[in-house]
């Protein structure tokens, strides 16, 4: 058999409080695909870090080409051959496309940076290697979330690497730019690299990857081939228990899609230059409206709108029974309506604040500063929410940035939940979450709907999108094209409304 190029042995780390891994073995071949899977919390993206030299090590060693490594940091990981593209985009906004590609390793003569040539290097890797063509000299913020995981991809392709890791790829990527990674991960595999894959897209698990390895509560559970392990059993190993969990969620009434309830938000010719083109929209009292559409079609754009984040340049948005317009995110939240933002690195956990902080933040923010929460109730209320919602490790005094990201985006659903929302925007709540968290949150959403509340629910996943929803409206290119009943939500008809047919 061939040697392994990677092979961990023994690995434990320790954080205050809790053991996120305990004598964990792993190891990597020369021209195979790995996929490493498990639940939230099973320690998928602490071993990344391990690996990468952002956490030191507790306990065990790791060996690359059977010499034995001690990796301090991501620059020695580099070093010692370890390429990584995280889950979270992790470059720097404010730098420009190039720049990032290139950081650390600029070209140079004479101490200068040789700026034409890094320009001319950066849009020749992106259009060779991902078929991107864009100006490499904006800065990155210029940019789609999309093509930002694009251009993090290309930096890790830029160094001459023997192990590149991809944590959670594809998740904000269409289709096309999948199939288009896909082929790269191909080429390079062929090409004798080794790729450890990290999804939690089954079907992506299955099409690319050669062997599986499964953690589970911090726990080696087994290493697998791929062809000789069915996804049922992936999924029982990675849960640990049978999981019925998607077949057991409450199916929609035969009235759904005819709410006849009070209407919570109505937007008339609602639109933005450059963002979404007007639309309308109408969200009635316990009613969950599903979005969808292709990435770029303009989903987060109308939440956005929606929540007063960005202001409107044509068109009315009222609110409630009043008709009050929404003016500002500050009003909106006075008015009922709670928006979690898909982007949650930045736009919701504050990763230096503990789990009950990050909780209790939007009821401090909505009672003013002058009306501070009382350390018992903030206490009472953390507790509650993190049993409601499974929050794991169930400690509210960890910092949340330790969290695994299906328990991050927990917390936010407790922090808004906790100001009692009559309207619920939830853009993208399931990304880049495991099936179990993903279930769970179905479960709550069906729930909500059921005690009154209306959800504005935006997914990519299509069958997500059509369990949920009484109704669901389809964008294509900025524009709203189609809205559908209870009767016609089927995969088919909104594909084809999505693709123009």
């Amino acid at each position: 058999m061939q040697a392994p190029i990677l092979q961990m042995t023994g690995i434990t780390k320790r954080f205050p409080g809790v053991k996120a891994l305990s004598n964990v073995d792993f190891r990597l071949f020369p021209g195979e695909v790995h996929a490493l899977m498990g639940e939230n919390g099973a320690g998928k993206s602490t071993l990344i870090k391990v690996l990468t030299g952002v956490y030191s090590i507790d306990e065990g060693t790791v060996t690359i080409e059977n010499q034995a490594v001690s990796i301090g940091g991501p620059l020695e990981a580099q070093r010692a051959g370890i390429s990584t593209v995280y889950q979270e985009v992790n470059l720097c906004p404010n730098l420009t496309v190039a720049e990032n590609i290139y950081i650390g390793r600029e070209p140079r003569k004479f101490g200068r940076i040789l700026w034409n040539k890094m320009n001319k290097e950066a849009a020749r890797l992106l259009k060779e290697r991902l078929n991107l063509s864009i100006d490499v000299t904006l800065p990155l913020h210029a940019y789609s979330v999309a093509v930002q995981q694009l251009i993090a991809i290309a930096r890790a392709l830029s160094i001459s690497a023997k192990v590149l890791i991809l944590d959670e790829p594809t998740s904000s990527l269409d289709q096309n730019e999948v199939h288009q990674l896909f082929s790269i991960m191909r080429k390079l595999k062929n090409d004798g690299l080794a790729i450890l894959f990290v999804t939690h897209f089954l079907d992506q698990v299955y099409e690319m990857s050669d062997r599986i390895t499964v953690l589970r509560n911090g726990e080696l559970e087994g290493e697998y081939l791929a062809a000789g392990l069915p996804r049922i059993e992936l999924v029982l190993k990675m849960i640990g228990k049978d999981l019925k969990l998607l077949e057991e969620l409450p199916k929609l009434s035969e009235e759904a899609g005819a709410a006849t309830g009070n209407i919570m938000i109505t937007a008339s010719e609602l639109g933005r230059k450059g963002a979404i083109n007007p639309f309308d929209l109408e969200i009635r009292k316990g009613e969950v409206v599903g979005l969808a559409g292709l990435l770029g079609s303009g989903r987060t754009e109308m939440a956005r709108l929606l929540f007063g984040v960005d202001r409107p340049d044509q068109g009315k948005l009222l609110a409630g029974e009043s008709g009050s317009p929404v003016k500002s995110p500050r009003g909106a939240i006075d008015l009922g309506i709670a928006y979690c933002s898909e982007n949650r690195k930045t736009e919701g956990i504050i990763d230096d604040l503990t789990v009950r902080e990050n909780i209790i933040l939007a009821l401090q923010a909505a009672r003013g500063w002058l009306r501070p929460i009382s350390r018992k109730k903030q206490d009472e209320i953390a507790d509650q929410y993190i049993k409601m919602l499974n929050i794991n490790p169930p400690n509210p005094e960890h910092l949340i940035k330790n969290l695994s990201g299906g328990n991050q985006q927990k917390a936010l659903l407790a922090r808004w939940l906790l100001t009692e929302p009559e309207l619920l925007i939830l853009d993208e709540p399931t990304r880049g979450i495991d099936i179990g968290a993903k279930a769970e949150i179905q479960k709550l959403v069906l729930s909500l709907a059921k005690q009154g509340m209306s959800v504005l629910f935006i997914s990519s996943e299509l069958e997500e999108v059509i369990r949920v929803s009484d109704r669901v409206a389809v964008l294509r290119d900025r524009s709203k094209v189609k809205e559908l009943g209870s009767g016609e939500l089927n995969q088919q008809q909104i594909m084809q409304a999505m693709a123009g047919g």
